[in-house]
């Protein structure tokens, strides 16, 4: 490939991390403070720009494994941690937003069920152990989407580790291909190292051989 292919994913890297970056640091403020309304927007174009980045590391990938240079296989190394850092991270922040919110969502649902309770006393059972179950099923909802949050995060992480191990079996492989020679001078070691051993034994064998003759002889 052309230096000219390199230059044009480094600088879509570049892009999408400084677009990440910019999006991240609104994210955090989000997080860091009481949320008003939907921040559904903000989390969908994080999570799109950093499967985009994943895309341009992967064709970065394939580009180095094709012969690139030790530099910027380096450079490579440092994207892939920057993605993995902006995805920890925001996996991270969704995860504790989502804590907060249902945290929030439960001391408001408290709350109205302590007015209510208050207003209608001595009303049904059947009424407050519904209202009871409201609020278990409420919180459940809240530690299984920590849980998936969690699982995410492990997921893209995960992903980018595939990606490199498949880069350097495929980076090892090219080096393999390209040494014939060593491969031949390294087969040729082993076969002579195996007819040094059969000798050895076939020497030792007649030794042990003739010692067993002389001692019948005796």
């Amino acid at each position: 490939m052309e230096a000219s292919s390199w230059d044009a994913l480094r600088k879509q890297a570049r892009k999408l991390e400084a677009q990440l970056d910019e999006q991240m640091t609104s994210y955090r403020r989000l997080v860091s403070s009481k949320p008003e309304g939907s921040v559904a927007a903000l989390e969908s174009g994080i999570e799109h720009l950093l499967k985009q980045l994943q895309q341009v590391n992967l064709q970065m990938q394939t580009w180095v494994s094709s012969g690139g240079s030790q530099i910027i296989s380096h450079t490579l190394t440092r994207h892939k941690e920057i993605l993995q850092d902006l995805t920890q991270e925001f996996y991270r922040l969704h995860s504790g937003l989502r804590v907060k919110q249902e945290r929030s969502s439960l001391l408001e649902f408290r709350d109205y069920d302590r007015a209510k309770a208050d207003m209608e006393d001595g009303a049904d059972s059947a009424e407050h152990a519904l209202l009871k179950e409201q609020a278990t099923i409420s919180r459940s909802s809240g530690q299984m989407d920590h849980v998936i949050s969690h699982a995410q995060a492990t997921l893209g992480t995960l992903v980018l580790q595939r990606s490199t191990f498949g880069g350097i079996t495929t980076k090892i492989s090219n080096v393999s291909s390209r040494l014939p020679t060593v491969n031949h001078i390294l087969s040729s070691i082993r076969r002579k190292k195996s007819m040094d051993t059969i000798i050895l034994s076939l020497v030792a064998s007649l030794c042990t051989f003739l010692m067993l003759i002389y001692w019948l002889s005796k």
